[in-house]
């Protein structure tokens, strides 16, 4: 009697862990095959979207890295160009109809509704303002370097990842000067941590941190950076850790075995991730990562248990699901809606992907 009781209470705990695991359902919002074409989501065509972002209204601002050109999918579902010219790279501000664009990565939008975004190959972080006119407003247009100043006066290599803060300061993923870079409401860019073109792995305050090229970052509610340190290259092992930057510059690594690529859920420092290059922060603290090289998507709870909600590991194929029914093709980012729905671009399938909480 005293064996089957107890049996009964595993069976009842094990179940309840089981149950309290979130199942997400993965449906396709947009997009089918490579191609171009404006208008219902269902209809649209995308090549390589590649950054995505939202705001409070429901539009979602997605980085199409081969059109080179800013899409913006509304409310309604309607798929347009915000900016840029299809499959014409270049540089130059001002309407954004006219303006030039040259393979755009991350992206992020203010509380007033400006959309910022990294010019990666232009090395330029470039801004879209609510009257629809682009601007540069940090880097000097296709030239590569590291200096910090106001404006023209500063310099990226290649940035990747951009995020706002709740006081309108942007953070920028340098990705290949191996820093992360700071821009305040006037426009001087800085450097907040990591050591300028010195790639490694380290923890410390500020500048006394190593990066290996970080590439995707974001932000929650208390300005706690998150920063994906995982170069996305298949000849380098990187780091494949998730770090985090407090908002007095200290580095910590929260998530993730340094140097180790793969896959494995549980607690933070026991995590295994594959190169992920996409991560976003929920309203409610919970962290969703897009693990590229994975083909999965992984969250973090607020209890710091991590879990894959979606995907197949290794398996690049386009499936809509539940779980691992789902299938991606190097999901490059992701984002959190008010709402608690989120989104991924799935690059390599050149489609919006939206998960949807079920349980």
């Amino acid at each position: 009697m005293k064996i089957s009781v107890f049996l009964l209470i595993f069976t009842l705990v094990f179940q309840v862990k089981i149950n309290a695991q979130s199942t997400y359902k993965f449906e396709t919002y947009a997009g089918s095959v490579d191609g171009f074409l404006d208008g219902y989501r269902k209809k649209a065509l995308f090549r390589s979207p590649e950054g995505i972002t939202a705001d409070d209204k429901g539009n979602l601002y997605i980085t199409e890295y081969r059109s080179s050109i800013i899409r913006k999918i509304n409310a309604k579902g309607i798929v347009s160009i915000l900016a840029g010219q299809p499959l014409k790279t270049g540089y130059a501000d001002g309407k954004v109809f006219e303006s030039l664009i040259d393979r755009p990565h991350g992206i992020a939008v203010d509380k007033k509704g400006n959309i910022f975004f990294c010019d990666m190959k232009n090395h330029l972080i470039r801004k879209i303002d609510c009257k629809g006119i682009i601007s540069t407003i940090a880097g000097e247009s296709g030239k590569a370097g590291i200096n910090n100043g106001i404006g023209k006066n500063a310099q990226f290599n290649q940035p990747e990842g951009i995020v706002v803060d709740s006081k309108g300061n942007l953070f920028v993923a340098d990705t290949y000067n191996f820093i992360v870079r700071k821009i305040d409401k006037n426009g001087n860019v800085t450097t907040f941590a990591g050591v300028g073109t010195e790639k490694g792995y380290s923890d410390g305050q500020e500048k006394k941190a190593l990066f290996n090229m970080p590439i995707g970052i974001a932000i929650d509610k208390k300005d706690n950076l998150f920063v994906l340190d995982a170069i996305y290259d298949s000849s380098e092992q990187g780091n494949s850790v998730i770090r985090k930057i407090d908002p007095k510059g200290n580095v910590t690594t929260f998530a993730g075995v340094k140097g180790k690529n793969g896959h494995k859920d549980g607690k933070l420092q026991k995590a295994i991730f594959n190169k992920p290059v996409g991560i976003t922060v929920a309203n409610d603290g919970t962290i969703f990562i897009a693990d590229t090289e994975a083909d999965l998507i992984r969250m973090i709870d607020i209890n710091g248990n991590v879990t894959t909600i979606g995907g197949q590991y290794l398996t690049e194929k386009s499936q809509d699901g539940i779980g691992s029914k789902a299938a991606f093709s190097d999901p490059q980012s992701i984002v959190a809606t008010p709402n608690g729905d989120i989104f991924i671009t799935d690059t390599f399938n050149n489609k919006i992907v939206k998960g949807t909480k079920i349980k």
